[in-house]
C-alpha cells in the first residue's frame, strides 16, 4: 500500500522462527532499502539458503506463509540478484539463496508510446517497477504448454525477468507484426527500435506486408 513503512513493524503472521527474516530486512534498510540496491558493488559471505519462495503468481512466502505486506515485498526486492540459475537477497553483510518457481515478477500492464523515432512498449510489474522495453531490457520467448504457444518474458533489470500475465501478453500480440529476419518473415514485436521476432509468419498462416501489424494473433497458452 502506498506510504507503508517496512521499518514499522515486524513480519505479519510469520512463523515463530522469522529471527533469520527479521535480521536479513535490518540489513537491507541499512543498506538503503529505496529502489534497486548497488548489489553489484557488494562481495558479502554467503549464507547459504533460506525458505523464502517467490511463487508464480508473484507472491512471497517465507516458511510457507505468505508476505502480505508490499513494502515488505518491495524491500526484498530491492535486494535481489541472479548468480547464475540461483537467485539470492544480497546485502553488504551476507548474501542467501532463495527461490524462485518461475520469474521473479509479473508484467501487469503495458503501454505504448509513440515518438518521432517510432515506439516503445513499457511494462509496469506487479511491484511497480516500470520497464521500457528495448536495448538492456529485452523480450523473450520460450514454447507454452500447447503447440505454438509461447510465454513471454521481459528483462527488468540484472538478470530479474517479468513473465507477462495472460492479460497483458494479448496486449503484446495485438502490437505485433511480420518483419524479415536472416531472409526469413517472422511475426514478432517491435519497440524501441529493436525486432523481437516470435516464430515464423508461415507458421501463423501471415504473409509478409503491413497488414500484419496488429494481427489477431493469440500464442498464449
Amino acid at each position: 500500500m502506498p506510504g507503508e513503512d517496512p521499518n514499522a513493524t515486524a513480519i505479519p503472521n510469520a512463523p515463530p522462527a522469522s529471527g533469520r527474516l527479521e535480521a536479513l530486512m535490518a540489513a537491507v534498510r541499512e543498506a538503503g532499502g529505496r529502489g534497486p540496491a548497488p548489489v553489484e558493488k557488494w562481495d558479502p559471505p554467503d549464507c547459504g539458503e533460506m525458505d523464502l519462495v517467490i511463487k508464480a503468481d508473484g507472491s512471497w512466502h517465507y516458511m510457507g506463509t505468505p508476505i502480505g505486506r508490499p513494502a515488505l515485498v518491495r524491500l526484498f526486492a530491492s535486494v535481489l540478484a541472479r548468480e547464475g540459475e540461483r537467485y539470492v537477497l544480497k546485502t553488504p553483510v551476507e548474501k542467501v539463496g532463495i527461490q524462485v518457481e518461475d520469474a521473479p515478477f509479473l508484467a501487469v500492464e503495458m503501454a505504448v508510446e509513440d515518438a518521432a523515432d517510432g515506439r516503445t512498449l513499457v511494462f509496469r510489474t506487479n511491484l511497480d517497477d516500470l520497464v521500457r522495453c528495448g536495448p538492456g531490457h529485452a523480450l523473450r520467448f520460450v514454447p507454452g504448454g500447447a503447440p505454438g504457444a509461447v510465454v513471454p518474458y521481459v528483462h527488468v533489470r540484472r538478470g530479474l525477468d517479468a513473465r507477462l500475465t495472460r492479460a497483458v501478453h494479448l496486449d503484446l500480440m495485438a502490437e505485433g507484426e511480420v518483419r524479415e529476419e536472416g531472409g526469413v518473415p517472422m511475426f514478432g514485436i517491435a519497440s524501441a527500435s529493436v525486432f523481437f521476432p516470435i516464430l515464423p509468419a508461415a507458421d501463423l498462416g501471415l504473409d509478409h506486408g503491413a497488414d500484419d501489424q496488429g494481427a489477431d494473433v493469440d500464442l498464449s497458452q
